[in-house]
């Protein structure tokens, strides 16, 4: 039998050749260029020059929901619950911009009706001539955009997975809750009380022995007030955010891994936050504080922020 070692030294020679060639000629590169950049807690980074600014939070575990005994508590905000964040995510720095959902209208052709549920005049009505554009107020670029459905929000990050090649979504209502409250567990992530020098909100309207302060009455540009622990901006007031969840009345049932809820009324959508406009909501801007609008609605103070997986 004839025996085969020859040919094998030969056969390990050659590819080791060829590999070491293709290194020489820059055909393979090791690490830099194939795998994607490791992340860490604490990074900010943007897939684009347009794109928006990504943070990296940790994972973690933290309970969901306000105590029977936070002031103005509403009883959708319980029962609390331990909800365990199992894997590191990025969430928006910022809420999405003016002009980074200019970008993606001028480069998908998504179209949108111009009407939107608009705070003008001391009255809240539905009115056919705002959009996006023209949500009642001027808007700088770097403003959050407003007048938005949970349905374009959707469109939205669709749009800029296909662009970057990497999957952003919407937040699921527990990620927010827990990116919202950064470790803390008091009714804003500043303590037991907040500030118009904190966040852009109905000054007029206290909580817990608050202040007054201004009703600047339209949104701010994003990042104009102090992070919170995480990070992140205005998740506080400026616009209530869409997040990826279907209206329910309690949490009774919920995902405790913080998985979006896809089941219930999934005709309207959580919304997140509080805004620059509380209408009369005593406490709106609490970090438990859940609303839920209908999916196809558009309101001059909601907006959205995205979440990318690691």
């Amino acid at each position: 039998m004839l025996s085969t070692e020859p040919i094998m030294a030969a056969r390990d020679g050659l590819f080791l050749g060829l590999f070491l060639g293709l290194m020489v000629t820059g055909l393979i590169f090791l690490a830099v260029g194939i795998h994607p950049k490791a992340r860490w807690s604490g990074d900010v980074f943007r897939d684009c020059g347009e794109c928006p600014a990504m943070v990296v939070v940790p994972a973690g575990e933290f309970v969901m929901g306000s105590p029977p005994s936070e002031e103005h508590r509403k009883n959708n905000e319980g029962p609390q619950n331990l909800v365990t964040i199992g894997e590191m995510f990025a969430v928006g720095k910022y809420e999405v911009t003016v002009g980074e959902y200019r970008l993606f209208v001028r480069e998908s052709g998504h179209r949108s009706e111009n009407s939107c549920t608009t705070f003008e005049d001391s009255r809240l009505e539905a009115r056919f001539d705002r959009s996006w554009e023209s949500p009642g107020f001027r808007q700088s670029e770097r403003d959050p955009v407003v007048c938005v459905s949970w349905g374009d929000a959707r469109s939205y990050v669709k749009w800029l997975s296909v662009k970057t090649g990497s999957e952003y979504r919407l937040l699921s209502e527990a990620e927010w809750e827990y990116v919202a409250r950064a470790g803390t567990t008091t009714a804003y992530n500043t303590g037991p009380r907040i500030s118009t020098d904190q966040a852009n909100f109905d000054g007029r309207l206290t909580f817990n022995g608050s202040s007054r302060g201004i009703f600047r009455g339209q949104t701010t540009p994003v990042g104009s007030f102090v992070a919170n622990q995480f990070g992140l901006h205005d998740v506080h007031g400026n616009v209530w955010e869409w997040v990826q969840d279907c209206a329910n009345n309690s949490y009774v049932g919920m995902p405790k891994d913080g998985k979006a809820w896809l089941s219930g009324d999934c005709s309207h959508r959580i919304v997140r936050g509080g805004s620059w406009n509380n209408f009369s909501l005593h406490g709106a801007l609490r970090s438990a504080s859940r609303l839920w609008g209908n999916s196809g609605s558009r309101y001059n103070d909601g907006g959205f922020r995205v979440a990318r997986t690691l």
